[in-house]
């Protein structure tokens, strides 16, 4: 399993409008190509977001449906990569002051991943994850400043990481 946290400058409403926002996974998810499809209901149980994911030439359909939904707290997702097999993809939204800290956790359910689970791939999955949430933790400041009129602190990027990923 890999575990990354990030505060994020914003508040959860801001960071859950993003989350809840299929059409945006591409912004964020790293390795995202382009997002091919998305329920209209999403992010509610059972709907399904349909994105190309890969580098180059080399790429695949991934689909993740929605396994819990609690509006503006948690979403857990079920990516399938096939013939990759699938992951649990838990992202938790922990009020923090005035902002948002983030904890997402992966897990491989089914298909190769469960083999090749541990240190090596835990560490590859946690630094794209990491990735991921930076690029959330920018999009959701930036969003936060502009509709505040505020304009950025200065300093380091808006966000950060408060553990190494584990």
């Amino acid at each position: 399993m890999s575990r990354n946290r990030r505060l994020i400058m914003s508040p959860p409403p801001e960071v859950w409008s993003l989350l809840s926002d299929g059409h945006r996974y591409g912004e964020w998810v790293t390795g995202t190509q382009r997002v091919l499809d998305t329920d209209p209901h999403w992010p509610r149980a059972g709907a399904r977001l349909r994105v190309r994911v890969g580098i180059g030439a080399l790429t695949l359909d991934d689909t993740c449906v929605v396994r819990i939904c609690e509006p503006e707290r948690r979403l857990e997702l079920e990516a399938r990569a096939e013939p990759f097999g699938a992951a649990r993809i838990a992202i938790e939204l922990i009020p923090w002051g005035e902002h948002t800290l983030v904890v997402l956790e992966w897990h491989p359910l089914r298909g190769p991943g469960t083999r090749m689970h541990g240190l090596p791939v835990d560490y590859v999955v946690a630094v794209r994850n990491g990735m991921m949430l930076t690029k959330l933790a920018r999009i959701a400041a930036r969003e936060h400043t502009c509709g505040t009129g505020r304009t950025p602190p200065e300093g380091p990027e808006p966000g950060r990481r408060l553990s190494a990923p584990s």
